[in-house]
């Protein structure tokens, strides 16, 4: 297409702090999940589609196909304040995405199949 900018796979993002690799980063109403290390007021990729792997509150179930959050304040384990999880609460969190796999209560992790 003569018009194409990019497929939109990945987007390019200045960070206000330092991120890690396979950290989520909000963008407004939407996360991308960062491909590499990128260091405060540098530019770096941010994938915004595909399937990853997240922290999640430790405590929750989640079933294949339902809605997940990202709470960047929450604590993995407690749910409680912390450096940021996957819940299953919209207020006041960012829509991540759906659970591409179950995650049972007390895994530390989730699948999620990121802004679909």
């Amino acid at each position: 297409m003569q018009n194409e900018i990019t497929p939109g796979k990945m987007m390019t993002y200045t960070a206000g702090s330092a991120v890690s690799v396979g950290r989520p980063v909000v963008l407004n109403t939407r996360i991308g999940v960062a491909a590499t290390d990128i260091a405060a007021g540098a530019k770096g990729a941010l994938a915004m589609e595909g399937v990853y792997e997240l922290p999640k509150v430790a405590a929750l179930a989640i079933s294949q196909g339902e809605l997940v959050y990202w709470c960047p304040t929450a604590d993995p384990v407690s749910g409680t304040a912390g450096t940021g999880a996957i819940n299953k609460t919209a207020s006041g969190n960012t829509l991540a995405g759906y659970a591409f796999a179950s995650a049972l209560a007390g895994d530390a992790v989730v699948q999620v199949k990121i802004n679909a």
